[in-house]
């Protein structure tokens, strides 16, 4: 974590908004137990403002002694805060145990007498476990260590789990996961030749006007060859009712290929909503917010062959399909008329380079393209995954950067 400056946060290379940022952790501590009222959140966000800190130590001590009050919110505190900023999960929280009591450290009997007297006469002071010994010398390189330590620990325990079985929590964590993610398309030729020394092609013009300067012998062949350029890609995501579940987490991974490779990206229920300009030039939080507000279909019903003829007219005959790498997320559930999705996809697989179809039912066993949208779609598919987890999605993503003709 980086410097934060003012009202914003910078994080890596992403300005996150301090207010919005300050606000959720102040609700996440009021979920879990903790009163925190509007003025200790705006109390924490000015201190942030006044002391910047610089690493999540600093950051952690200016949320206690603005945000907590009572002796006996700590525990809860260092959860929360460690949950948020560091990563770590305490498996306790899913299984609803309770935290231990703040009256001294485990399997330690309290001190009597004098003793006890003693050390009650002198200020007792709580640090978190994950924070480490502040007078063992822990500091932030250690720090970080065990946030790493955690954050792959998440990864390991993430990557095979089905994104219909996410909580809110595990989606955090999956933003975090799939901003690594590398939508690569191969490349393919460009009619548009440009100077090279090993072309193919000889440029008469510029080998004439070389020529003149050497008494009109050419002596020097200026020669060119073809440009190459990366594939287009374009992602169509289905926001049904019946895929809402995994919509959810497409809609990240939508993002992901909007701003790794100038993706096109469309969602589609009973209607086709181009979001492309919506995630551009924003932070994901806000893009995934008025990707929302932006598609009034979500979790409606399903006319994928509607949808299809729209892409079809409006944007693949323009020339967003043509030789592009189009990648369907959808399980085929379609109420539609029937033939209309078989015909629109012979339009689509005429004009794409290649059409790939992600479908996260297909994981199931027993699984079987029954349904009417799946089963007049599938003739004209290339490439049929499921993308159902990480793993999966991995190998959708092998699968576009290795696309051939």
């Amino acid at each position: 974590m980086n410097q934060i400056d003012g009202t914003w946060g910078v994080v890596g290379d992403l300005k996150v908004d301090l207010a919005s940022v300050v606000a959720r952790f102040g609700s996440k501590l009021q979920a879990a137990g903790v009163p925190v009222a509007a003025d200790r959140s705006g109390r924490f966000a000015a201190a942030i403002g006044l002391v910047p800190p610089i690493g999540l130590t600093e950051l952690y001590w200016l949320g206690r002694v603005t945000l907590i009050s009572q002796q006996s919110h700590l525990e809860i505190y260092d959860r929360v805060f460690a949950q948020i900023f560091a990563g770590i999960v305490d498996p306790a929280d899913f299984r609803g145990d309770q935290p231990p009591a703040a009256t001294g450290a485990p399997g330690r009997l309290l001190p009597r007498g004098r003793e006890a007297a003693s050390q009650l006469s002198q200020p007792q002071v709580h640090y978190p476990s994950w924070l480490g010994d502040v007078g063992e010398g822990r500091d932030e390189e250690s720090f970080k260590e065990a946030s790493l330590a955690a954050t792959l620990s998440v990864e390991e325990r993430l990557r095979n789990k089905d994104f219909a079985t996410f909580s809110e929590l595990e989606l955090a964590d999956l933003r975090r996961l799939t901003s690594r993610f590398a939508f690569a398309t191969p490349r393919r030729r460009s009619r548009r030749l440009v100077r090279s020394i090993r072309g193919g092609r000889i440029d008469i013009r510029a080998t004439l006007r070389h020529a003149r300067r050497t008494g009109g012998e050419p002596v020097h062949l200026v020669r060119r060859r073809h440009r190459t350029r990366s594939r287009r890609l374009v992602l169509l995501c289905d926001i049904s009712g019946s895929m809402e579940p995994y919509a959810r987490v497409y809609l990240q991974l939508l993002l992901g290929g909007v701003h790794g490779t100038s993706a096109e990206a469309f969602v589609f229920a009973t209607r086709l909503t181009r979001l492309t300009k919506v995630f551009k030039g924003v932070i994901p939080a806000v893009a995934l917010d008025r990707a929302g507000r932006s598609a009034p279909d979500w979790s409606g019903g399903t006319r994928i062959g509607d949808a299809l003829a729209t892409f079809n007219n409006d944007y693949g005959r323009r020339g967003f399909s043509r030789g592009a790498i189009v990648v369907i997320l959808s399980d085929g559930w379609d109420c539609g008329a029937p033939g209309v999705v078989a015909r629109e996809m012979a339009r689509l697989h005429l004009l794409a380079f290649r059409v790939i179809w992600v479908n996260p039912r297909k994981a199931a066993p027993m699984y079987a393209p029954l349904v009417q949208g799946m089963a007049e779609a599938l003739p004209y598919v290339d490439t049929f995954v499921s993308g159902h987890s990480l793993v999966a999605f991995e190998e959708v993503l092998d699968v576009i950067g290795s696309a051939v003709g």
